[in-house]
This record gives structure tokens, sequence and C-alpha cells, in this order.
């Protein structure tokens, strides 16, 4: 039987997958600020900056797990992305010098998906990308 962590941890290396697969490139994965919370993707698609958060569920019996992003976890989101752009702005500038410009010194814009996992027992996962909740 897989627990609660267990099914989580899955769900975001299928949504790690994901993303890179569409050729986003990843910059952080489970990024914490202290007791303010943890990013579980940053990545850029384009040049535009977007923080994932990744929901996964065995089943919907308990609901979809979009449905557990709540207006207080997109705040407290915003807020973690603001600080993630304070602290690495620089840091991803510099990355972009080195890899010969393959990065975008700044990006666009900001931008809040969410990647809902579904892991129905006996079957392939179920991924949702919703764009730009926020």
């Amino acid at each position: 039987m897989r627990t609660k962590d267990d099914v989580g941890r899955a769900g975001e290396r299928i949504a790690l997958r994901y993303v890179e697969e569409r050729g986003w490139t990843v910059l952080a994965t489970n990024w914490r600020c202290g007791r303010l919370g943890e990013l579980d993707i940053v990545a850029l698609d384009g040049d535009v900056l977007v923080v994932v958060e990744v929901k996964t569920r065995s089943g919907t019996g308990f609901g979809h797990p979009s449905e557990a992003v709540t207006e207080r976890k997109l705040a407290r989101l915003r807020l973690l992305a603001g600080r993630w752009t304070q602290t690495h702005r620089q840091a991803v500038g510099q990355a972009s010098e080195r890899a010969g410009a393959d990065l975008p010194r700044r990006w666009s814009a900001v931008r809040i998906d969410v990647i809902a996992v579904t892991l129905p027992a006996g079957t392939e996962p179920v991924v949702e990308h919703l764009v730009a909740v926020l």
C-alpha cells in the first residue's frame, strides 16, 4: 500500500517529466523558503517563469487533485513566487551568460500553474495541466 508521501513523490516525478517533455527549463524542484513553504517546480517556459504546484491523488474518491489548491494556497504560492524571484533573478542572469544566452536574462512574466496527477490503480497516470491559475 502506498503512503501519502509515496503518492506525492510519484506525482512530482511525473509532473517533472511532463514539463521537461514540453521543453521547459527546470530551474528548481522542492525549493523551500523557511516556514513559508515550498515550490514544487520552478521552470522557464520560453521566457516565462512558471511556478508549478503539483497535486496528486490515487483516485478521485476524495475529489479531483486540483481541488486541493485553495485560495489560501494560491496566496502562499504568489508570495513564494515573489521570494523566489527576489532570491534568484541575478543567478538566472548569470546562468544565462554561462550557457551562451540559452536562458533569458530576465523573464517576461511569472505564471502559476497546477499540474494535477491522478494515479488510478492498474492504469496509466492521468496528468492535467491547468495554466495560469492565478
